[in-house]
């Protein structure tokens, strides 16, 4: 029989919480099993190709678990971002490892001749990776198995949010490691607030910026080193030079994916004023082809996780009409089971200003506002005097109108002419900077912060500085000054 068959499905999986007085006596045994026994190259290919091979064969459990927590959700879209991106990144760790690993020769100077010097990649210890709700599997697993890569044991927190997906995921990784070596943390946020406050060597978290200042409040007295992946308002920006067919299509891909749900998904869109209502009717196109005119069944539109989720946006919602703004949706639906799914259409709001709560905070869910611009300036101008988002998206086929966005803008991530696709790329790193994050994973990126970058530098057995001691007379002042030139 296929081993898929004889898999548990999400109804058969009950999350086993954790008490938080369970949190640190787990924290103890896994640093007393690395410290025992640190991982070496064969073992971390070997966790990473089992982990693979599992997580391959219980694709349809997961994809099964993840539908049921958020409802509904596109199963292509759990397989492309849950599945693949964790698949694909695996296979990075696994060809590049045995050269991350590798010591790098340092230079010392002809003032330490003749000593030489390295730098070792060592492992930290045990990391911590709290994983949110909206990816809830790439999330947890791509940097889980980084930190494995680097050589480190991993005490995962998944989303209370998604718990079906944390039965999975406590499954399949008790399926793949020794409970030494991997733990899962599985409760609510009682146990996020413990989780975040406990010793780790580093500790990574996805979420909310609020969530994050409240995380690294909890690490402080710790020092515990963070990587915080936040979020935040990324905004595209449409020049002029840029096809309004083919904004549209690349917008539409990038915000409706995953429902809007998505960290790095467009937040905003600032195009030049007089194509604003061109840009609506060729977003209006995209949802019909995508979705249909009438979203009753959309099975391929993903819908937002929970009623707290849904009521927030539509809270959005409701301001903007308060204040008399154009609040445009893209496509019918049945308002009584709207409301029992959770669907929220595709829906534009048109030239809020910064007052409007739909532009005060990240929206997460399949809303885009759209601002016309006078001059490219000016678009450049209104990001500048906000936070620095976690990705910036420029439309425009005119190398120097990218280069002109580029050189004053900085975010987290960049994709030219297209959104989300910097994440995907394992060999570019990911993370934002100031609100929408500190630290950064993926690839090389993620083994270095997972590591310590370990300086050693080896004496030989005759060497100049032998001479410099007191006194400092003769020959030894002659060589300090010369030294000192």
């Amino acid at each position: 029989m296929d081993a898929q068959t004889t898999a548990a499905t999400p109804t058969d999986l009950t999350p086993a919480d954790i008490r938080p007085a369970e949190l640190q006596p787990t924290l103890d045994r896994l640093r007393a099993a690395w410290r025992a026994s640190k991982p070496d190259h064969a073992q971390r290919m070997a966790d990473l190709e089992r982990l693979k091979t599992v997580f391959r064969r219980r694709m349809t459990e997961m994809e099964a678990a993840v539908r049921a927590d958020f409802g509904h959700r596109s199963e292509h879209e759990t397989l492309l971002a849950d599945g693949m991106t964790v698949l694909t990144e695996i296979d990075h760790l696994r060809h590049h490892l045995r050269r991350w690993m590798k010591p790098r020769r340092g230079r010392v100077g002809w003032r330490l001749w003749p000593a030489r010097a390295q730098i070792r990649r060592e492992a930290l210890g045990v990391v911590g990776v709290m994983s949110p709700w909206n990816y809830p599997v790439n999330l947890a697993l791509v940097p889980l198995a980084t930190a494995i890569a680097a050589g480190n044991h991993v005490y995962l927190k998944p989303s209370e949010h998604t718990p079906r997906t944390s039965a999975f995921l406590q499954s399949l990784l008790a399926e793949v490691f020794p409970a030494d070596r991997v733990a899962v943390a599985v409760g609510g946020a009682d146990i996020g607030a413990a989780f975040a406050g406990l010793p780790f060597d580093h500790l990574l978290f996805t979420g909310s910026t609020a969530v994050g200042r409240k995380v690294m409040a909890a690490a402080a007295p710790n020092l515990t080193p963070l990587t915080l992946e936040l979020g935040g308002k990324s905004p595209a920006i449409v020049a002029a030079d840029f096809p309004i067919e083919q904004a549209a299509a690349r917008l539409a891909s990038g915000k409706w994916f995953n429902g809007g749900q998505t960290c790095i998904a467009p937040d905003y869109v600032l195009i030049d004023a007089g194509r604003r209502d061109a840009l609506v009717a060729a977003l209006r196109e995209q949802v019909h082809a995508r979705y249909g005119a009438d979203m009753r069944d959309a099975p391929h539109f993903t819908r937002v996780i929970n009623e707290g989720q849904y009521r927030r946006l539509r809270a959005h919602l409701d301001d903007a009409r308060a204040r008399g703004l154009q609040v445009i949706a893209l496509a019918e639906v049945d308002e009584a089971r709207a409301e029992a799914e959770h669907l929220l259409p595709p829906t534009l709001v048109l030239d809020p200003g910064d007052d409007a709560t739909v532009m005060q905070e990240e929206i997460f869910g399949p809303i885009l506002p759209i601002r016309g611009y006078a001059a490219l300036d000016d678009a450049i101008a209104h990001v500048e005097r906000h936070d620095r988002p976690l990705a910036l998206y420029p439309f425009s086929h005119d190398s120097y109108t990218v280069e002109r966005i580029l050189g004053r803008l900085v975010a987290g991530g960049v994709t030219v002419n297209d959104t989300l696709l910097h994440f995907a790329a394992s060999d570019l790193p990911f993370g934002g900077i100031g609100p929408s994050g500190m630290g950064q994973y993926h690839g090389e990126a993620g083994f270095d912060t997972f590591t310590k970058a370990m300086p050693v530098l080896w004496q030989a057995r005759w060497s100049a500085t032998d001479m410099l001691k007191p006194p400092y007379t003769g020959r030894i002042d002659a060589l300090v000054r010369k030294l000192t030139r």
